[in-house]
This record gives structure tokens, sequence and C-alpha cells, in this order.
């Protein structure tokens, strides 16, 4: 049974990595004593190794111990023993280039779809999606190609952006680039605005933290969600 967390992000303002979602995180993986965590998407400027103690020092207030996957000299054999498995955030191309540069994406897909606890934060959140084609990163690789995990039945876009009406940037809103999105595709997209999360279980999808999330569906006016709502019907 699926047991995954889709986080927007893992910081949000005045707060520190991953703290404003910890109380969760204490819960979701109460039975773990150490994760996996997946570097490949970091950030600009920062190494691997840096990244990996950066995520340590966070799950350090939990009591869970962090092991970086770059570390494994089988990727595979990692994946396929973790207790549970963290991918966080950074350049989703990036990502998606090395999950299959390292032959790792579908050996991750089945092992989370068995059950391994799984949590993504931005770039880790978009590729639980079917395709990773609403993220907000520049293309600056190219992967083998936009397919995701998967592991939910829409596309997630992460980091989600209101349109501000006192801005006088008169390009593309964030709704209009989902709106574009749905002219060449049909699956439903998330909004997740940030402090919010999905949480998985088996096939229940349900909608956490304080803001709704605003739903693409093709051909549809966008709506909002509230907090605590049932999203598996979307398909």
């Amino acid at each position: 049974m699926q047991n995954i967390i889709i986080a927007s992000t893992s910081t949000i303002h005045g707060s520190g990595y991953l703290d404003y979602i910890l109380d969760e995180l204490t819960v979701f993986f109460k039975n773990v004593d150490t994760i996996l965590f997946i570097p490949y998407a970091r950030p600009s400027g920062i190494s691997h190794d840096d990244y990996t103690e950066k995520v340590s020092n966070a799950f350090k207030k939990i009591n869970k111990s962090v092991l970086g996957i770059h570390s494994f000299e089988n990727p595979v054999e990692a994946i396929n023993n973790a207790e549970a498995i963290f991918v966080g955030g950074g350049n989703t191309f990036v990502l998606t280039y090395q999950l299959y540069k390292n032959n790792i994406t579908e050996v991750l897909k089945n092992v989370v779809k068995g059950g391994t606890p799984y949590l993504g934060t931005s770039a880790g959140s978009n590729i639980c999606g079917l395709t990773i084609k609403t993220t907000n990163d520049m293309p600056i690789v190219y992967p083998p190609n936009f397919n995701a995990l998967a592991l939910v039945p829409f596309n997630i876009n992460p980091h989600y952006l209101d349109p501000n009406i006192n801005s006088e940037h008169m390009g593309e809103t964030r709704e209009t680039r989902i709106k574009e999105f749905h002219n060449f595709n049909t699956p439903p997209v998330i909004g997740l605005r940030e402090g919010s999360w999905l949480k998985v279980e088996g096939n229940s999808i349900i909608l956490k933290g304080h803001l709704a999330a605003r739903i693409f569906e093709y051909n549809k006016m966008p709506y909002e969600v509230n907090p605590e709502t049932e999203l598996n019907h979307l398909k």
C-alpha cells in the first residue's frame, strides 16, 4: 500500500528546512530509523554531500538518520533495501535525468508502490505525477523523456502562485501556463501552494496543510479545494 507525502516545498518563509512539516514527518516515519536521501536535483552551488548534510541536520530533530544514495556503490540495491526514501528539491529536469542515468526510475516506482514510505518536496514532488511537464524549472538538461513515476493519476505544480493583482508584469501567470499545458495534454494538474502537501495512503489522496489547492482539469474551469479534501477521483 502506497505511503507518500507530496509536499510543495521544503521550506516556508520564516521557517527552517522541513520545520513546518516535522510534526507530520514524526508520525509518517515513526517506524523508520534511517531515511535514504536522493539529492540528484540538488540546488545550484551545493554538492550531494552538502545537500545530504543539510537534510541530515533537519531529520536529527526527530531522531532519524539519513544516508545519501550517492554514497552507495549500487543505487538500485540501496533503494530496494531502504526503510524510507526522501527526494528533495532542486531542478526537476536534472533529477529526472539522473534517475534515468542511474537506472533507478522503475525500481523507485516499484518500491514506493509496494509500500516503502516516500517523501517528496518540490522536484521530488513533481516526479510523483504522470509527467514532469508542469514543473516550473528550466530544462537545463535533457532527460530521455518527461515521464515521471505516476504514483498519483495527475500532474503536480509545486510552489503554485496566484496572480498578483498589483504586479505590473504582463506576462504569463502560473494559471496561464497550466492552461497552455491543457492545450496539448489532458491529465489534471494540482496547484500546491507553499506549506501544503498531499498525503497518499493506498488509494486515498488527501490535501493537507492550511491552504486550499487549485485544481485544473481539461476543458473545465479551475476550482479550489480545501484542506482534508479527498482527491483520488482526479484522473
